[in-house]
């Protein structure tokens, strides 16, 4: 459900409510004298750097952006707009979360989110039955009991009769591969804390409700999470035997429904199998010729100003000369919206590393990529030398990263709320080991 006056934040409803607790947390440090928290890490320093860089890079194109005008929208308002979003999450919502999260201890950090995650999703796999039911085996009496989630806030029932596929509460497939990454960490987490043969159930409910979903790109982000995380139990000793005991049920399980269904299982992951050759399927799929050629201007856009980019949050005013022929050809989506002035909502870069090349040049992207590497070293770090609760939350760190940092591959947005939690918890949890004099 849209609330267009939040702006860039408009479609994300949890904005309201980590904005709140973001006011009322500084409030109440106002009231009571307590001074402002700084993390004093390399990474936050880098992180801050990356911001100042990207301010950098934009008033060393001054000229052109403020002379930038597409879709009634100029480029100074266009980077303000964008800035502040960057700001939000780099530094208002990482302090916040951070300074809540540095309260508890690790395992009560561990508990208290994935028993979060797990209650959500048991909610989310709840409608997402009764869409199955529906859209895939046409119980449209059940339409019905699904409306009721309309008397949800933030909800909107929407069922997609014409592809049949699902969404769940998120409203739309690629929504629902940002919550399955953001979660998949703490699903699987389950695995290696807790006993008895009930802690595969959410690992497994997971990468069923990905299949479901028939989304290309969510289906690539999980299998290779789950490669990340049977990787690692096979690489540390002590959880070896889960290892053996996942692929077991795993293998076991496929084996079962494809004697159950006869076969047809084995017919529709070849199907999905195919849909993942984009190569093929460029020419066949609108959405890929928009995201390549969309990728394709962004790059040319960076080869022309390989430095400091066009400043940012500027790729839409210039990369709409560099849009090749292939893409754009008998394409709806550039006359309806990426071209239509009218359309408010600007194209998106659909990758966001290519995007900062493009807007802040090679400089800005070595100290993002510079940010982003660090975390998965510092984790791996951990996971080497730590206490069961460290290495528990570093696991789901180190998953979780992983598929954000491939789901930036085709998407260009900051807006991930789920990264920037876990960067919070990150912080957290080397502040937790230097309080105990260990070296990461």
């Amino acid at each position: 459900m849209g609330i267009d006056f939040l702006g860039e934040f408009s479609q994300e409803s949890c904005f309201i409510f980590f904005t709140i607790g973001i006011l009322f947390y500084n409030l109440r440090s106002l009231l009571i004298g307590k001074s402002k928290i700084y993390i004093n890490q390399i990474n936050y320093k880098i992180l801050l750097l990356f911001i100042t860089i990207c301010l950098i890079c934009t008033l060393t194109n001054i000229l052109s952006v403020i002379s930038n005008y597409f879709k009634h929208t100029n480029g100074i308002v266009r980077f303000i707009k964008q800035y502040l979003v960057l700001i939000y999450f780099g530094y208002f919502f990482v302090l916040y979360g951070y300074s809540v999260l540095k309260q508890y201890t690790l395992p009560s950090i561990l508990h208290k989110i994935r028993r979060v995650f797990l209650y959500c999703f048991i909610l989310m796999w709840i409608y997402t039955i009764l869409e199955v039911l529906i859209v895939i085996f046409n119980y449209n009496q059940l339409i019905p009991v699904i409306n009721l989630f309309d008397y949800l806030p933030f909800v909107d029932v929407r069922l997609d009769f014409k592809y049949a596929r699902i969404s769940s509460i998120s409203f739309e497939p690629p929504f629902l591969a940002i919550y399955l990454i953001t979660i998949s960490g703490w699903m699987y987490s389950y695995i290696i804390t807790n006993k008895g043969v009930t802690k595969f159930i959410p690992a497994l409910s997971v990468l069923i409700m990905a299949f479901l979903s028939g989304s290309r790109t969510m289906l690539v982000v999980m299998i290779i999470q789950l490669f990340v995380f049977l990787m690692l139990l096979f690489r540390l000793a002590q959880y070896r035997k889960y290892f053996v005991y996942f692929v077991t049920i795993c293998g076991s399980l496929f084996l079962l429904t494809i004697l159950i269904s006869g076969g047809s299982v084995l017919t529709s992951i070849s199907k999905k199998i195919e849909t993942l050759n984009f190569t093929e399927n460029l020419t066949k799929s609108i959405s890929n010729k928009s995201r390549f050629g969309m990728q394709y201007a962004n790059f040319q856009v960076f080869k022309d100003n390989p430095i400091t980019g066009v400043g940012f949050g500027q790729q839409a005013y210039h990369n709409r000369v560099y849009y090749p022929e292939w893409a754009t050809k008998n394409n709806y989506e550039f006359e309806l919206w990426y071209l239509n002035e009218n359309e408010k909502s600007f194209p998106p870069g659909y990758n966001l590393y290519i995007r900062l090349l493009a807007e802040t040049g090679i400089i800005g992207f070595i100290f993002f990529i510079t940010f982003i590497s660090l975390t998965l070293y510092q984790l791996n770090r951990i996971i080497s030398n730590s206490t069961e609760s460290e290495r528990a939350i570093a696991i789901i760190l180190f998953i979780s990263f992983v598929g954000f940092y491939i789901n930036w591959l085709q998407v260009d947005t900051f807006r991930i709320f789920g990264f920037w939690v876990c960067i919070s918890i990150l912080f957290t949890l080397i502040t937790h080991r230097r309080t105990k004099n260990i070296n990461i």
